[in-house]
């Protein structure tokens, strides 16, 4: 990967996507201020990189300004899965869009590129498959996930106002379901869940009936394709789905799951989440023309180091912090 700029802000920089993106920032040669408050993030995620001298730590929420002078940056900044996001579900709207209005300034203010991390949340329960970017969404604007579907959906709106308005050199991508270590092991996600239940054989907990579907990208591919839209110069503004386009049903990969940890676990059946979409995958034909980008990585393979990763860290947590669901 070529060296393509000299200060890197990247924001949620420690949590799970973000601090893998700092590593290969860093070993492109960038200087990189990785900017987290902590809520989800962790600094365990970071603390291989907190010696090196091309690398910076901030303690900062994004929805209070903030003043430096960078070349790129790259809004991760949000929580991003149910148990989260619904912790504080006005915080998540502002993290999203008065954090999106905050790094958009100091874009403009830099002159810096910015690539905004959206998802395929804003596609809600889709009503076309696989979903494709100029597919407007079917979101419910008051139901319960709304904090984070429609802060990402205003965040959206906000980078192209700014690029219209200002000419701010904006990047959008639609991020869907991406797994793979330093995962949030109570995080609520389906791949951190089955895993760590597997692994500690208590039984594995599939909503509804488990015929939903979702795609899964391995974080080393998301990041491939994050990193090569930023490269590109002259690019157009987005949107861009970047994941897996392989789908899997849910009680699927549980069955997955269990075979690969060798487990004892037998699957359980809870309440389908309201609004939960019942199909999601991405077309990736915008990404593939583009950038030249598609995942290279196979379940099963990105399984396998995600489940070595979770099986070092239950090592080493006593297992009554592991707060995943039980039935």
């Amino acid at each position: 990967m070529k060296h393509y700029a000299e200060r890197v802000l990247v924001t949620g920089g420690a949590g799970f996507i973000g601090s893998h993106l700092c590593e290969r920032l860093l070993a492109a040669g960038s200087d990189v201020i990785c900017l987290d408050n902590l809520f989800t993030g962790a600094k365990a995620n970071i603390a291989h990189l907190l010696g090196e001298a091309n690398f910076e730590f901030v303690r900062h929420d994004v929805t209070e300004a903030l003043s430096l002078e960078v070349d790129r940056i790259f809004n991760l900044a949000c929580p991003a899965s149910p148990v989260h996001y619904k912790h504080d579900p006005v915080q998540t709207v502002k993290t999203s869009v008065h954090g999106a209005i905050n790094m958009l300034e100091l874009a403009r203010r830099c002159g810096a590129r910015i690539l905004q991390a959206s998802t395929s949340e804003v596609y809600g329960d889709p009503l076309s498959h696989p979903q494709k970017e100029d597919d407007w969404g079917n979101v419910n604007p008051i139901g319960p996930r709304a904090c984070y579907d429609e802060g990402k959906r205003c965040a959206e709106t906000l980078f192209f106002d700014y690029h219209r308005q200002h000419g701010v050199d904006i990047r959008v991508v639609r991020i869907f379901n991406t797994y793979g270590p330093r995962m949030h092991p109570s995080d609520g996600r389906v791949v951190s869940n089955f895993v760590v239940q597997a692994l500690l054989d208590r039984p594995i907990t599939v909503a509804g009936d488990g015929t939903q579907t979702r795609s899964f990208c391995y974080v080393d591919d998301l990041v491939d394709g994050l990193v090569a839209y930023m490269e590109l110069d002259d690019a157009p503004p987005g949107p861009v789905n970047l994941g897996n386009p392989e789908e899997i049903a849910i009680a699927a990969l549980a069955e997955t799951v269990a075979r690969l940890c060798g487990s004892r676990s037998s699957t359980v059946h809870v309440k389908l989440e309201r609004d939960d979409p019942a199909r999601r995958r991405p077309d990736i034909a915008r990404a593939a023309d583009l950038l030249g980008w598609s995942p290279g990585t196979e379940l099963e393979r990105g399984l396998g180091a995600t489940i070595d990763w979770f099986r070092e860290l239950l090592r080493t947590v006593p297992e009554e912090r592991i707060d995943v669901a039980r039935p």
